[in-house]
C-alpha cells in the first residue's frame, strides 16, 4: 500500500508502443545525445516492445539482465536498470538517484510534487506527517477492526455472485481496497466507484510516459472532481482533527497543494497495490496443487504468502529517478540529468539473489529482501497497513470462508501493464 485498473489502466497506449517499435539490431554499443546533446555510451535495447510488457513484461525483464541489466530504452526515453543489485544501489543513495524527476509524469498525474518525487530533507517532512497513522500499533488497534469490518462485508458480496460468476478483482478487491481507503483517509460522502475511478486515473497518468492525450484528459478530470472535495474537506480537518491521514495531513503545517498532493498519491497507490495483491495471492496459490495449497494455509504461512507474492508478481512494476550528475552505474556511464527506470518487477526476479527458482512462486524460499515496497528512505510508508489489511485480513478471511477458493479455469483472467502490473479481472470459483 503505498502512502503511499476500464481502458489501458496503467498509462500505455498499445498504439503509442506500437508506433515506436524499432526494426534495428537488438543490443547495440554508439553514440546517442540524451538532453541538451549529452554524449554518452551505453548499450541500446530498441528491441524491447512496451506492448509485448503490458501483456507479460517477465521476458523482458529476463533478456534485459542477461544482455544488459543498465540499458538505453529508445521508445522509452530513458535507461531501464534491472538487475537487483543495481535498482538497490540506486535507492540508497538518493544524492546521485533524486526522485525529484524532470518532467514527472507523477506530478502532471496528481497536479502538485507528492513526497515520493521529493528527496530529503523536504521528503522526510512530507512522510513525517502521516507516519504516526501509519505506524503498526496504531494499525492494529485503531483501523484492523475497520479493514475486517470492510472484508467481511464484501465476502458476503463475492459470495452472492456464486461459484460460477464471481471475479475477485471486481466482486472483492476493488471495493474493499477502495473501502479501507476512504476510512483510513477520512473521505465523507465519497462513493466506491469514485475511488476506483480516481485511483484508475492517477495511476494511469503516473504510468504514462508514452504522453497519451487521453489519459491526461481522464486523469485531469478526476484532478478536479477530487480538488473541489480537498478544498472543503482540508478545511474541515483542520479545525475537526480525528485519526485519519487527511487529518494529519491537514494539520501538519504543509501547503494546501502539498496536502492535495499526498492524498491523491495515497489514492492512486493505496488502493491499486492492495488491490492486486488480494488477486495476486489468489492467483499464486491456484497456480499450487491442491495438496500443495492446503499445507501452505493450514500451516498459517500468511507473512510468508505474502511476501513471496509481492516479490513474484510486483504491483509497482518500475519508477522513476534522475541522475544529478555524471556517474557510472554497472559499468555503464550515465550523464548528469539521465532519466531511469528502475525496474523492481525485473530486479524481483534476479536470480544471483533468489535463486535458479526466482521465476516461481515459493513461500517456502529462503527469506531475502525484495525491492516491491521500495528501500532506503522511500520504503513504502503505508507497507504494514497492506500487510495487515491484505496479508493478515482480507486474503486469510476469504480463504476462511471458501477454504478451497481458486482460479476459475473456464473463465479467462485478464492481466494489465508492466509499469504497474496486476490483473484486472480473476475469475473464481469454490466448491
Amino acid at each position: 500500500m503505498t502512502i503511499p485498473t476500464g481502458t489501458c489502466p496503467f498509462g500505455f497506449s498499445a498504439e503509442a508502443a506500437s508506433s515506436n517499435q524499432s526494426s534495428a539490431p537488438s543490443v547495440a554499443h554508439s553514440k546517442h545525445s540524451l538532453g541538451a546533446a549529452v554524449p554518452f555510451d551505453a548499450p541500446v535495447a530498441d528491441w524491447v516492445d512496451p506492448e509485448q510488457m503490458m501483456s507479460d513484461p517477465y521476458p523482458t525483464y529476463e533478456r534485459l539482465r542477461r544482455e544488459s541489466p543498465v540499458a538505453w530504452v529508445p521508445v522509452l526515453n530513458r535507461f531501464l536498470v534491472t538487475a537487483y543489485d543495481l535498482c538497490h544501489q540506486i535507492e540508497m543513495d538518493q544524492e546521485t538517484f533524486s526522485a525529484d524527476v524532470t518532467g514527472s509524469t507523477m506530478n502532471r498525474a496528481l497536479g502538485g510534487k507528492p513526497m515520493l518525487r521529493k528527496d530529503d530533507p523536504e521528503h522526510a517532512i512530507d512522510r513525517s506527517a502521516v507516519n504516526p497513522v501509519l505506524r503498526p500499533k496504531n494499525l492494529k488497534e485503531t483501523w484492523a477492526p475497520v479493514f475486517e469490518r470492510n472484508a467481511r462485508r464484501y465476502l458476503e458480496v463475492l459470495e452472492g455472485k456464486g461459484p460460477d460468476s464471481a471475479d475477485l478483482n471486481h466482486d472483492y478487491a476493488v471495493p474493499v481496497a477502495s473501502q479501507n481507503l476512504m476510512d483510513l483517509l477520512g473521505l465523507k460522502e465519497v462513493s466506491i466507484e469514485q475511488m476506483r475511478r480516481w485511483s484508475y486515473d492517477f495511476i494511469a497518468g503516473t504510468g504514462n510516459v508514452l504522453d497519451d492525450a487521453d489519459i491526461w484528459n481522464r486523469c485531469d478530470s478526476s484532478q478536479t472532481e477530487l480538488d473541489t472535495i480537498l478544498a472543503e474537506l482540508i478545511p474541515y480537518y483542520a479545525a475537526h482533527p480525528d485519526g485519519s491521514m487527511t487529518s494529519a495531513l491537514a494539520n501538519s503545517g504543509l501547503p494546501h497543494a502539498d496536502v492535495a498532493s499526498n492524498i491523491k498519491l495515497t489514492i492512486s497507490g493505496g488502493m491499486n497495490e492492495p488491490q492486486h495483491m488480494v488477486t495476486n495471492i489468489v492467483w499464486a496459490l491456484s497456480q499450487e496443487a491442491a495438496d500443495r495449497r492446503s499445507a501452505l494455509l493450514e500451516g498459517a504461512m500468511w507473512p510468508e504468502i505474502f511476501d513471496e507474492a509481492v516479490r513474484w508478481l510486483s504491483p509497482i512494476g518500475m519508477y522513476p529517478r534522475e541522475t544529478t550528475h555524471e556517474t557510472i552505474l554497472g559499468g555503464v556511464r550515465l550523464p548528469a540529468g539521465a532519466g531511469i527506470g528502475v525496474v523492481v518487477g525485473s530486479a524481483n526476479r534476479d536470480t544471483s539473489v533468489f535463486g535458479n527458482d526466482a521465476a516461481a512462486f515459493n513461500p517456502s524460499r529462503p527469506k531475502r529482501a525484495h525491492l516491491a515496497f521500495g528501500s532506503g528512505v522511500h520504503l513504502c510508508a503505508g507497507h504494514w497497513a497492506a500487510k495487515i489489511s491484505i496479508g493478515q485480513i482480507a486474503v486469510p478471511l476469504a480463504y476462511e470462508r471458501f477454504p478451497d477458493l481458486r482460479f476459475d479455469d473456464r473463465r479467462d483472467p485478464v492481466w494489465d501493464g508492466w509499469v504497474f502490473r496486476g490483473l484486472t479481472s480473476l475469475p473464481v470459483t469454490w466448491n
